[in-house]
């Protein structure tokens, strides 16, 4: 069980060359970390929404890595593996962390659409950086370019994954909802439900799964936190094409229930 916070990106990176380096380009790039300082001037301040700065891609990036171990160790094959767009799983883990890190990068235009920004202003990005994280050129490149912006384009609620790995990063994206994200706004008066139930969870945790390869525990104070779970979470595994591969289970107090799949609110004793 790990907890779905800034620390996870380096416990997943560690050990792995390529994805060592990916992040070193990520966090040294001008453009790339002015996008994410304007994402939250666009989201934050003006429109008072979450964090969608570069703690949040941090925070999804170690989420996206952490789910995508627990899924290929129980056996699920990556899409791009299976396609042969993509030639190894240390490949794939490095589709995902870029689709993670860039997937709110089109909020520095505008939050309408930001999927779909997000992915035509990454398209220059990767091919600018791919080829100095892998050390080459050519056609894979692109290919690994449209892997990348596919994840990117259906962070978007009702788009359907058609990758393994974009579905790896929407879930992960959704697993960023503890208090941290919602201080932000409001501190700087936003009181609504969605910064109230956020206020509510105290945490959450990814581990082995009892039924499912993959298992979200969200620890909360309060059952507010469910708002968090319906609006934000549910959404993004429901059009991840992993619906099949996850559980949900929600822990108040001393209070731990299974929230999905089967029946909502079904007590255990684990």
């Amino acid at each position: 069980m790990v907890v779905v916070g800034p620390e996870l990106l380096e416990k997943n990176i560690a050990g792995s060359q390529i994805l060592s380096k990916a992040v070193k380009i990520l966090e040294n790039d001008d453009e790339i970390q002015e996008l994410l300082r304007m994402s939250n001037v666009m989201a934050v301040s003006r429109l008072r929404y979450n964090d969608h700065g570069r703690i949040h891609a941090i925070i999804v990036s170690g989420a996206a890595l952490e789910i995508a171990d627990t899924l290929f160790r129980s056996g699920i094959i990556p899409t791009g593996i299976r396609d042969k767009t993509i030639q190894s799983i240390d490949e794939a883990k490095l589709v995902i962390l870029l689709g993670a890190y860039l997937h709110d990068i089109g909020n520095s235009i505008h939050r309408s659409q930001h999927e779909l920004l997000g992915a035509l202003l990454a398209k220059d990005i990767l091919t600018r950086i791919l080829p100095e994280i892998l050390g080459e050129r050519g056609r894979r490149i692109i290919a690994l370019r449209q892997e990348i912006m596919h994840i990117i384009y259906a962070t978007e609620y009702n788009t359907r994954c058609l990758t393994v790995e974009a579905g790896i990063v929407k879930i992960a994206d959704g697993t960023d909802m503890s208090q941290g994200r919602a201080r932000a706004p409001y501190k700087l008066g936003k009181v609504d439900m969605h910064a109230m139930s956020a206020l509510s969870i105290n945490s959450v945790e990814i581990s082995e799964g009892s039924e499912r390869p993959v298992r979200i525990t969200v620890n909360m104070n309060d059952y507010a936190g469910l708002f968090q779970i319906e609006q934000i979470l549910m959404p993004k595994i429901l059009t991840s094409s992993l619906e099949n591969s996850v559980e949900i289970w929600i822990r108040v107090g001393e209070k731990v229930n299974l929230y999905y799949p089967h029946n909502i609110f079904k007590p255990t004793t684990h």
